[in-house]
């Protein structure tokens, strides 16, 4: 491989997913590229779950796909050495003790640190004692990034990992994340619905819809390529021939969001910013899925 040909850390090509009639994944192709924090954004039903499972080597599927070099589901042991996952929901039994959790990832994983994990634990309230069904979902989620973090892994997979958690515990989780784990050398993909809240930590994102991949973007490109104008009443007719990807109101003012715009043109119709990611989601997604139902 030449200097100049990024790795990849994960590389999906055709893959295909049905469930009856229901089609998961349809032909999906993604590439990510080691060493980048990805989201991977989509609404309910598009493809995101049927896609993680895919790549932890969960499920069979059409199609090749390469997870750090190996096919997830034929090579599911060897893949599992070097990723972690972090699921919507808490897997750990409610009975252990955080001390067994402890015990027992060092017994089962070859590469886990368990000073490296009572070093992030002691961070937290966490009593060492307490079962986990004592604990608040916010705890739980710290023991689980705590056991995650200690663990020397290529690949860290993260679905919904702050789904019912408030903003503090959210807010500490990404900057644990980003402080004490990611080091440039390690891949993250994260899924989930706060995108707000991620946008600062993604190096790339992408959103799938409809088992597709629709939009696969770093974050430097995403600020460079689309403009979004609250524009001065006497320049709505102006914007719109322009050909905006969407229109959208708010406080009784025009919002447009342009792809590649020229950007002289741009600056003459109002206040320009870069958009979030939540709004490109709503111009590109929102209007497939209405054509949909």
């Amino acid at each position: 491989m030449s200097a100049t040909t990024p790795a990849f850390a994960i590389e999906a090509r055709g893959v295909r997913k049905a469930f009856g009639k229901n089609v998961a994944l349809d032909n999906l192709d993604l590439r990510v590229a080691e060493g980048r924090i990805v989201g991977l954004i989509g609404p309910n039903g598009a493809g995101k779950t049927t896609a993680l499972k895919a790549i932890l080597g969960l499920t069979p599927y059409e199609g090749e796909l390469r997870v750090l070099g190996r096919n997830p589901y034929l090579e599911r042991n060897a893949v599992m050495q070097e990723v972690c996952f972090i699921a919507d929901v808490a897997v750990l039994p409610p009975w252990l003790k955080v001390s067994q959790a402890l015990d027992y990832v060092g017994g089962v994983h070859p590469r886990f640190d368990r000073a490296k994990a009572e070093a992030f634990l002691a961070k937290t309230n966490i009593p060492r004692d307490s079962r986990v069904h004592k604990l608040s979902k916010g705890m739980i989620t710290q023991l689980h990034l705590a056991l995650i973090m200690a663990i020397d892994a290529r690949l860290l997979v993260l679905d919904e990992p702050t789904l019912g958690l408030d903003i503090l515990y959210r807010k500490s989780f990404y900057d644990t994340l980003l402080n004490d784990y990611f080091d440039h050398s390690r891949t993250i993909l994260v899924t989930t619905h706060q995108v707000e809240e991620i946008q600062h930590v993604l190096t790339d994102v992408m959103f799938i819809n409809r088992g597709r991949l629709v939009l696969d973007c770093s974050m430097e490109d995403f600020e460079s390529r689309y403009v979004e104008v609250m524009v001065r009443p006497e320049q709505t007719a102006a914007a719109r021939a322009l050909k905006p990807m969407h229109e959208r109101q708010v406080f009784g003012r025009s919002v447009f969001l342009f792809d590649r715009p020229d950007r002289d043109q741009i600056a003459a119709l109002g206040e320009a910013r870069t958009p979030s990611i939540a709004d490109l989601f709503v111009a590109m997604i929102g209007g497939q899925q209405g054509a949909a139902a």
